[in-house]
């Protein structure tokens, strides 16, 4: 199944089960109404707004998102969902990985781009050069995972260091048993996504000191994490990097190991630990970035970034990340609070 065709079956999942959790609070009576319906009264968090513009008009219009496949299916529901709400707002999500979605973003192609990480300078000063103004919000938490073959019963927590000497640029590691020797001489074969993808920029980043710092014989599986738990699922020694949601949905086909963090303790990725930050440096918030000017002047795309903050936690959960913590939580309603003002 192609990337593509797996988020849209994940976010068919995913709406389906934020609808059945919405009809959970209407009458018995109301069980037959339609699914719109049932969309229409939704969490009590989705803002009226929602449902009108500021001027009381119905919404109406077109949203172009782009960027990370890894807030994809997050933001493919929420689409789904808002667009049930509003049926003359049309949204299409695309998956161009973090640095593609910022590319056609700072182009002027997209209303929203979605990010694994934050935008970097360069990026910045791309959108800046072109006119570009964005909001930074967040919705949802998640963690890179280094996953390994269930059969692998040696490497239950690698240090940074242990990582590093596996991923980094000019590694010479072959076997297991060059990362450790007491592992053993086991050939070793790594997996991970390409240079677009912002769970690349913030593996190599967090692990080997520099965005792009990565070794040249790792197998590139582009922007479709399923194909590294494929590889990982089928050799003995395989090891990958990709995010906790996808470990999460691949069930028993990979092992997620623990991590040493900068305490000195072995952390293994969960959502109580990438919360609470002990999961470090492998934890990291995700974001979509609206684009100023589509704020200002398209009340669908304000109104879609409100519905999509408000519904965060209930659309996290369901898509199997992690919530935002309170304090995330409180930071992106005090931004949506202001979007669009003095732009």
């Amino acid at each position: 199944m192609s990337l593509r065709h797996n988020n849209l079956a994940r976010a068919s999942v995913v709406a389906a089960a934020l609808l059945a959790l919405t009809a959970c609070g209407d009458d018995a009576d109301g069980a037959s109404d339609e699914t719109t319906s049932a969309a229409a009264g939704s969490e009590d968090g989705a803002d009226e707004s929602s449902a009108e513009s500021e001027g009381g008009m119905a919404l109406a219009g077109d949203i172009a998102i782009d960027g990370s496949s890894t807030v994809t299916p997050l933001t493919e529901p929420a689409a789904e969902l808002f667009m049930q709400e509003n049926p003359d707002v049309r949204i299409a999500v695309g998956t161009s990985g973090t640095g593609g979605g910022f590319e056609k973003f700072c182009a002027g192609e997209t209303d929203i781009s979605m990010a694994s990480r934050q935008i970097d300078e360069e990026e910045i000063a791309s959108c800046e050069e072109a006119g570009i103004t964005f909001e930074e919000l967040g919705v949802a938490n998640d963690g890179l995972a280094v996953v390994v073959n269930p059969e692998n019963d040696w490497a239950t927590c690698l240090t940074v260091d242990e990582l590093n000497a596996a991923w980094r640029d000019g590694s010479t590691v072959q076997s297991w048993s060059d990362i450790n020797p007491e592992f053993p001489d086991e050939a070793i074969a790594l997996y991970g996504p390409g240079t677009d993808s912002g769970t690349f920029d913030y593996f190599t980043d967090a692990i080997n000191g520099e965005e792009g710092n990565i070794r040249q014989d790792y197998n590139d599986i582009g922007e479709d994490d399923n194909a590294a738990v494929t590889g990982v699922s089928g050799e003995v020694g395989a090891m990958a990097f990709i995010p906790l949601s996808f470990v999460l949905e691949a069930g028993d086909q990979v092992k997620a190991i623990e991590v040493e963090n900068e305490a000195g303790e072995c952390v293994a990725p969960t959502n109580e630990t990438v919360q609470a930050g002990d999961y470090n440096p492998l934890g990291r918030e995700l974001f979509i970035y609206p684009k100023g000017e589509s704020i200002a002047d398209k009340p669908e795309v304000k109104a879609f970034a409100e519905f999509y903050v408000n519904n965060s936690d209930e659309i996290a959960e369901a898509a199997g990340f992690i919530a935002l913590t309170e304090e995330q939580k409180a930071e992106a309603l005090e931004q949506i609070a202001t979007l669009g003002g003095g732009r």
